[in-house]
């Protein structure tokens, strides 16, 4: 049966790892912002659509990735 990685993570989570995987998720966010926009401006739609489909795919692959070191963006 699959699990997904995010659920066997947060059992091992504290606090320690916690503060460091928060200071990863922001330095992602700032790199993956530009990147985002310009996807969205790149396939002929509106910035704001880029900025969209990259937080619902960021949401995807946190809740099904297999991986705990896995970064998957946009």
């Amino acid at each position: 049966m699959f699990i997904p990685k995010l659920f066997v993570t947060l059992r091992e989570l504290d606090r320690q790892r916690l503060t460091k995987d928060i200071i990863s998720g922001i330095l992602v966010g700032i790199v993956a912002l530009p990147l985002a926009i310009a996807f969205g401006i790149a396939s002929g739609v509106s910035p704001e659509k880029g900025l969209i489909t990259a937080v619902i795919g960021g949401f995807l692959v946190s809740l099904l990735g297999g991986s705990r070191v896995q970064i998957g963006g946009p």
